[in-house]
Formats: structure tokens, C-alpha cells, sequence
């Protein structure tokens, strides 16, 4: 390892870890259900954010994937309330289970709604050592009162970079929505409805490929030495 880091002095070779394919292969490969956690961003008593979520669980559930729906009613603001609220404990408890997720928010204001926004404020970058989204999967999805835009999911592209999620290339983006459910609440053939297809499919595909590596992928050099610096530092301190 050192002739490798001959001309890269700046770089910690304790810490330093060359890429290696056979970690991408589990000795174990996971064999239960995916599981996904499904946020939408919409309290309205007809929601198309909602109903586009309930047929995302119909076709996740049709492809073997175990699923739950989080209601964001009663969810407080952001700092409202502590974290062990009702509602607050819910909505992370599914966070831990999940591992991945599917966010499906309106377009309110050339923006995801403060409703969806709510839910990903409650999840914490980190518990104790434990940080609840890190590597997990995630789709985005939107629906439009009007023509078709892409303001919410890409937002909710940021954020979930920001919460190191794997977040799939596929979305959809679900214009006039209000044409797209019939008046029991489903979807109706289209282009959209086979968009959202695709988008699921991948993510299903996305989980079974990183989940049981998902540690691994997102294993980064940079915290692995901060934390042997932390490390040195304890176990060198000239008062003990």
C-alpha cells in the first residue's frame, strides 16, 4: 500500500481502502420481503400525493415487497414537540425498519409541500452510532395540479443526497392529477400510471441489489479518519 501512495502524501494510508468487488457480494444474501416505508404530503381528504402513494403500495406489495404507509396527520412542526411524541416515535421507529423508501409529495408553490417537508425535518441524521436513512434506497414522486413539472422531486432529490440515500435515477411526475384517478381513488391506465410502474420496479431492484452492502457503499474515507484521529486522541491523552 505504501509504493501505491508514494506520490499521495496528503492521504492517510491507515485509512485509505482500495475498492474491492468481493465486498459487494454477500456471503448471506438478505432473503425476506424488501421492506418500504412510503411518505406522501398531503392532508386533504381527497389527496392525489396520498392516492398515487396507496397504488405505489398495491404494486410494491404485488412485487414482494412488505410495505407501510406513514399518515402525516397529528405530526408536529419540526421542534414543536420532543422526539417522544407519538407521532414523531412512529414515524422513526418505520424509518429504522424500512430499507427503502418511496416520498411522494404535490407540487405546492413551485414546491414540495411543508407537510413533506415535515416528515424528512423528524428524521434524524443520526441515532447514537446509527444514522436511520445512510444507504437506504429511495424514489421520488410528485404530483401537479397543472402541467407537468419536476420542482418537487428534484428537492426531494437533494434531500435525499443530503440523507446519503441511494435515490434511484427513475421518477415520476403526475401532471393534472386530478384526470388521472377515477372516483374511487385509482389510478387509470396511462403513460403516468406506467411510469410509476418502471419507477418501483427499479427501486425493488435497486434494494435487492445494495441492501445487504449498503454499509459498504457508503463506507467513506474522510469518517473513517476522523474517527481514528477521535481514536488517537482517547487513547493518547497524557492525563490518563
Amino acid at each position: 500500500m505504501s509504493d501505491l501512495l508514494a506520490d499521495l502524501p496528503q492521504v492517510n494510508a491507515d485509512v485509505f481502502r482500495i475498492p474491492d468487488a468481493s465486498q459487494l457480494r454477500p456471503a448471506v444474501p438478505s432473503t425476506h420481503a424488501p421492506r418500504f416505508l412510503l411518505l406522501y404530503g398531503s392532508l386533504r381528504a381527497r389527496s392525489f400525493s396520498r392516492l398515487l402513494t396507496e397504488e405505489a403500495e398495491r404494486l410494491l406489495k404485488a412485487m414482494g415487497a412488505e410495505v407501510r404507509i406513514f399518515n402525516p396527520s397529528g405530526l408536529p412542526l419540526p421542534d414543536d414537540a420532543p422526539e417522544t411524541h407519538a407521532k414523531v416515535a412512529e414515524l422513526r421507529e418505520l424509518v429504522l425498519w424500512a430499507e427503502g423508501m418511496v416520498w411522494c409529495s404535490p407540487e405546492r408553490h413551485g414546491a414540495m409541500t411543508g407537510i413533506m417537508k415535515t416528515q424528512i425535518d423528524w428524521i434524524p441524521l443520526s441515532v447514537g452510532a446509527v444514522r436511520p436513512t445512510q444507504g437506504k434506497t429511495l424514489a421520488v414522486m410528485q404530483v401537479s395540479g397543472g402541467s407537468q413539472s419536476f420542482n418537487a422531486v428534484n428537492q426531494m432529490r437533494v434531500l435525499g443526497r443530503w440523507m446519503r440515500m441511494l435515490t434511484i435515477p427513475n421518477q415520476s411526475s403526475v401532471a393534472k392529477a386530478f384526470l388521472e384517478f377515477d372516483e374511487a381513488g385509482r389510478m387509470k391506465p396511462s403513460a403516468y400510471y406506467d411510469r410509476v410502474v418502471d419507477v418501483l420496479e427499479e427501486l425493488v431492484k435497486f434494494t435487492l441489489l445494495t441492501r445487504d452492502t449498503a454499509a459498504y457503499l457508503v463506507d467513506r474515507y474522510s469518517e473513517r479518519k476522523e474517527s481514528a484521529e477521535e481514536l488517537s486522541k482517547r487513547v493518547n491523552q497524557s492525563s490518563i
